[in-house]
């Protein structure tokens, strides 16, 4: 197997239309029906917190996050981390949400949550939610329902429903 020439870089605002088209090639179009991207749908974006993966000019991989909260409690959820199938089984997801994690960690983030396979986001720290504690609007397998804490004791108070944070003229984000 050839070594690529991977650049990991943070986001930027001129990267949306590649990454929607990153998207359209990892998810297809079903991936607008599941509750993690309705949650998402108009919600504001952590373009700060968004990492990007080319090879040469061709974008292969991005993570991004968004800002959540539960009632006043605000923390940010990861995804969608895309990886262009073509370039799957490489390390390139694994090193997106490393980034992503680490640039949620250094923003001061407490929390990090995702919707996810349990058996590939354990290796980061990620652990399934107690039952109960969290629910989003819209139906999610529970065991897919993972979160990594940032801060020491963030999670103890946190519980209830997941919304979306709204972009406002008024806060900026």
């Amino acid at each position: 197997m050839t070594t690529l020439s991977l650049v990991i870089r943070p986001e930027r605002p001129e990267d949306d239309p590649a990454i929607e088209r990153l998207q359209a090639r990892a998810f297809g179009p079903g991936r607008f029906a599941r509750t993690a991207y309705r949650l998402r749908e108009g919600a504001a974006e952590r373009i700060d917190l968004g990492v990007t993966a080319s090879v040469g000019s061709f974008l292969v991989g991005s993570v991004r996050m968004g800002p959540v909260r539960t009632g006043s409690v605000p923390f940010v959820m990861l995804g969608p981390l895309a990886v262009d199938p073509s370039f799957a089984g490489r390390g390139i997801g694994s090193t997106l949400t490393r980034a992503g994690v680490e640039a949620a960690r250094q923003a001061g983030e407490g929390l990090v949550i995702l919707v996810g396979d349990a058996p590939y986001y354990t290796r980061f720290g990620f652990t399934r939610i107690p039952p109960g504690r969290l629910t989003l609007p819209g139906p999610v397998d529970p065991t897919r329902l993972l979160w990594l804490e940032l801060a020491d004791g963030f999670c103890e108070g946190v519980s209830g429903l997941v919304e979306a944070v709204r972009p406002s003229s008024t806060t900026g984000v």
